[in-house]
């Protein structure tokens, strides 16, 4: 599917024309510039690989060095793969935010914020141990974590504590409430994954 690569502003809210107070995202889509073009024929299947963000040379690599070069184009510190673009691109196209319209539906990939190493309660939703007696003292522990004679083991995926956050998370659904191509942002309805300033990608 057709998308780009953004960044994510921050949070604000809008009236919508009923006057309710919606909350939404901002996000600067672009300019994505196409930096190399798959087809069938070399690559076994059709996309379109677009950068974002320009970086200097002394911060890129021989081979990425080579890659840019041969697609003629700056090199970009973000490289992301589309398919099913509706115009016929070509190597050094820039790909704006008009790609979207107001009032369709987006799918965002984000980064989830790290949370560092959390308990139980906090990571899984367990509901530790409510009103007690008999002198029990651990409020928010995990509890029996397997049986001792059989299997005599802690079965995999169990759930436990640990790093949280952090994974990559993707939102499905995200109206669009305004697009404004001549600063390049996009105002998407609800939350998108991810601290201000970090790397989205928005999938039409």
């Amino acid at each position: 599917m057709p998308g780009l690569i953004g960044k994510k502003i921050g949070m604000t809210s809008v009236f919508s024309a009923d006057g309710k107070n919606m909350p939404c995202t901002v996000i600067e889509a672009g300019p994505c510039v196409v930096t190399q073009i798959k087809t069938i024929e070399k690559d076994g299947y059709e996309a379109v690989q677009l950068g974002f963000q320009e970086k200097k040379d002394k911060h890129t690599n021989k081979p990425q060095a080579g890659h840019f070069k041969a697609a003629g184009v700056a090199p970009q510190r973000h490289l992301v793969e589309f398919n099913e673009f509706d115009k016929k691109l070509k190597l050094g196209d820039q790909v704006t935010v008009e790609v979207f319209e107001v009032n369709s539906f987006v799918d965002v990939v984000g980064t989830s914020k790290g949370k560092g190493f959390q308990g139980v309660v906090k990571r899984h939703g367990f509901s530790g141990v409510k009103e007690s007696s008999h002198g029990q003292k651990h409020q928010r522990v995990p509890g029996s974590i397997g049986a001792s004679s059989d299997p005599s083991r802690v079965i995999k995926g169990l759930r436990m504590a640990g790093r949280m956050g952090g994974d990559r998370v993707t939102i499905h659904n995200l109206q669009v409430l305004k697009v404004i191509p001549e600063h390049n942002l996009l105002m998407v309805k609800g939350s998108v994954p991810g601290a201000k300033g970090s790397i989205v990608i928005i999938n039409k």
